[in-house]
């Protein structure tokens, strides 16, 4: 279940999908910075929706240093791993298409301002890329009660 439309709405910021990331991402400029909330679903993890009441109170902090963009849920798990994120919810800064950091589950608000504000620093590295992901999953398959 996606969050629901009045929190939508109040963010005001597009959605974000595999199919219009780079155009939105560079449609800033060579070192536009965003804001992407992955929110997850709200009934598995309750805070997505205090993180994405959170989301543009930041925007509004940061008073244009920041464009902010919603990942539609479909993309979570894509957009994800092309930007790093594990945990949902969790917010990434971006910046000229690159991973700065990732700040995952509700913070306080505190955290958010130094995190994101050392995120923005211009000397702030992308996030290396990680080695390859290990899933493990489990089948019931040959199991006994």
């Amino acid at each position: 279940m996606p969050l629901p439309q009045a929190i939508i709405d109040r963010i005001g910021a597009p959605l974000i999908d595999e199919a219009n990331a780079d155009a939105l991402l560079s449609a800033q400029g060579e070192d536009g910075r965003f804001l992407l909330l992955f929110a997850g679903d709200p009934a598995q993890r309750p805070e997505a929706t205090d993180v994405a009441v959170i989301f543009p109170e930041l925007l509004i902090a940061f008073d244009g240093r920041l464009s902010g963009a919603l990942v539609a849920a479909h993309a979570e798990k894509s957009l994800g791993q092309r930007f790093q994120v594990d945990v949902l919810p969790s917010l990434a800064v971006i910046r000229a298409g690159k991973t700065i950091g990732v700040i995952p589950r509700i913070r306080d608000w505190s955290e958010y301002l130094e995190k994101i504000e050392a995120f923005l620093a211009p000397d702030a590295a992308p996030l290396a890329k990680a080695g390859p992901r290990v899933e493990i999953t489990f089948s019931q398959k040959g199991a006994t009660a």
